[in-house]
């Protein structure tokens, strides 16, 4: 029986390798391919996202108008950017019942701080204080205020006017100054009669007043002279109550208006 020969075997492939390290680096650049993918941001939508969110959380507070109850139509919200302008605030008028109570009231303050700063003066008697609802009567001896037959005021008579217009002032009420004196007649080159000498020394108070603060407008002076006396003039008691200078404070504003 004839024997086979065997062949020689035939060498292996030594070029495998390359086929596994291309699939292994397909792999790898798959796997890159996808983490990309996912890590990968739209920065388009990023932007709006972004946009919208600073929006939100920067703008401006706003406020709404309160709804009424029984108001039916919806609350007009600004626009964008637009101002909120609040409503316009209406002041209800005061009653003239309500005015003139509060104006008793604030004439009752000032006759009260009167009271207090010439208590002394008060209980001397040559101040004397009236009060009721429209008037605070004020009533000065001339000799607190002026020396004999003469209308300017002397050295202490300014700090007795000073206590006067700090009472006064910051205030709007009307102020009448009079003058009076006793029956004496007078007949100088300065004062021909009486009708001067209690006028000029009314004014002299009311200058003095607007000297310290007191409105201009507020006051008026008038002279009685010696017709309008509150005691006898046939004695010097008499005579010394009669020369005096009354402050008559209303308790409304017009000075025009402030009759008694």
């Amino acid at each position: 029986m004839r024997r086979r020969r065997r062949s020689p075997e035939e060498p292996a492939n030594r070029e495998r390798w390359l086929v596994s390290y291309a699939d292994f680096i397909t792999l790898l650049f798959a796997f890159f391919v996808v983490m990309y993918s996912v890590s990968s941001v739209n920065e388009g939508k990023y932007k709006v996202l972004s946009d919208t969110l600073t929006g939100v959380f920067n703008a401006p507070q706003r406020s709404v108008n309160p709804i009424e109850l029984g108001n039916t139509r919806p609350p007009v919200l600004p626009a964008q950017g637009e101002d909120v302008i609040p409503p316009p605030v209406t002041e209800v008028p005061r009653s003239p019942q309500a005015d003139q109570a509060s104006r008793t009231e604030a004439l009752r303050s000032m006759a009260d701080q009167l009271a207090l700063e010439f208590d002394e003066l008060i209980g001397q008697g040559v101040v004397t204080l009236e009060t009721s609802e429209q008037w605070i009567e004020l009533s000065l001896r001339n000799s607190l205020l002026f020396g004999s037959g003469d209308a300017e005021p002397h050295f202490d008579a300014f700090e007795v006017i000073e206590s006067i217009a700090g009472v006064l002032k910051g205030r709007d009420n009307a102020v009448r100054v009079e003058g009076f004196t006793d029956n004496r007649p007078i007949q100088t080159r300065a004062f021909p009669s009486n009708w001067e000498l209690s006028t000029a020394r009314a004014a002299a108070v009311v200058r003095v007043l607007v000297m310290e603060g007191v409105e201009a407008e507020r006051l008026a002076a008038i002279g009685y002279g010696e017709f309008q006396p509150v005691a006898r003039n046939d004695t010097e008691a008499g005579r010394n109550r009669n020369r005096r200078v009354v402050l008559l404070i209303s308790r409304d504003a017009s000075i025009r208006g402030a009759m008694r």
